[in-house]
């Protein structure tokens, strides 16, 4: 299960939120205990519907109770109180209304207050969260920023990753990490990768040892995150191993914590420049993320040469 509690949320977003403690309790806890559940759900407007998430209150809020009768604001009030959400926050500079703070210190429920506008508050809780109760996994390889791409390389020991990463360096490309890399799904279809905090900046290379790359090459040939977009796996050549297919109808995908990313393999072998091959690989996917695929493009032109010629 992973989880978070409204003492580190509140740490966490004291400064950048402006949040003023009030009263309550710090201690409640923040987690995803089901796969249904989404992270950026476990905060919103507040909502009897969910009444177990956070809760942010502003404007729209208070005007709806200024024109509902005490009675009703009170009982809506204890209904959502009763499930226990980890926390209120009242935003857009309110007021705090006496019978907010009444019920919440009644409830032993964390309540603050901020000058933010709500749907502000919401957005960063809900990145923030999303982050935070990500699923997560760590994988061996180099994640690199490649044209504006994140590019995982993977391949066995000796495979020549960290020197393929080396030279794309050489010409320009960025590290994110080396050896090992981080992944989370910060959104249903998006992982984010980023270096574990021991090895940032640093690339171990055979020969040479650890380096670190930011002295080296200076500030801008490391980033501190990417999008995963295109996974590039180097392949020795075993003698009897098939060749891959020269002309493959359909994309090669990997599946990482439930998300198909696209795959591409390159074979090593003496005097193939590998950058070359994973920049044009990585040229070709920003094609076809753009919707152009120049192998559907030549097999549609064979297809109507053919058709021609009947």
């Amino acid at each position: 299960m992973r989880q978070t509690n409204v003492a580190r949320l509140y740490e966490d977003h004291r400064e950048r939120l402006q949040l003023s403690y009030v009263s309550g309790n710090l201690d409640a806890v923040l987690s995803v205990t089901e796969e249904r559940i989404w992270p950026a759900d476990l905060v919103g407007h507040l909502n009897l519907i969910h009444p177990t998430r956070l809760q942010v209150l502003g404007n729209a809020e208070l005007a709806w109770a200024r024109r509902q009768s005490r009675e009703k604001v009170a009982h809506h009030l204890g209904d959502i109180l009763s499930a226990r959400p980890p926390a209120i926050i009242l935003a857009d500079g309110c007021e705090l209304p006496a019978m907010v703070r009444s019920v919440c210190e009644g409830a032993n429920v964390a309540l603050f207050t901020t000058t933010h506008p709500a749907a502000s508050v919401i957005d960063q809780l809900r990145l923030y969260l999303s982050r935070q109760l990500a699923d997560k996994l760590s994988l061996h390889g180099v994640f690199m920023d490649v044209l504006g791409l994140g590019v995982f390389i993977t391949g066995n020991s000796g495979a020549g990753k960290s020197e393929l990463a080396l030279e794309l360096i050489s010409r320009g490309h960025g590290l994110v990490a080396d050896d090992i890399v981080e992944f989370s799904r910060i959104a249903p279809t998006v992982l984010e990768g980023r270096c574990p905090e021991l090895l940032q900046d640093f690339i171990e290379v055979r020969g040479l040892g650890i380096l670190n790359i930011r002295t080296i090459f200076g500030e801008t040939a490391c980033r501190r995150k990417m999008r995963l977009r295109l996974v590039c796996h180097l392949e020795r050549r075993q003698p009897g191993q098939d060749d891959p297919s020269r002309l493959p109808v359909q994309q090669e995908g990997q599946d990482i914590l439930g998300v198909r990313i696209p795959r591409v393999v390159l074979p090593v072998a003496a005097g193939r420049n590998l950058a070359v091959l994973l920049e044009a690989a990585v040229r070709s996917t920003i094609l076809q993320l753009r919707g152009i695929d120049s192998t559907q493009d030549f097999i549609d032109r064979q297809a109507r040469l053919l058709a021609g010629e009947q």
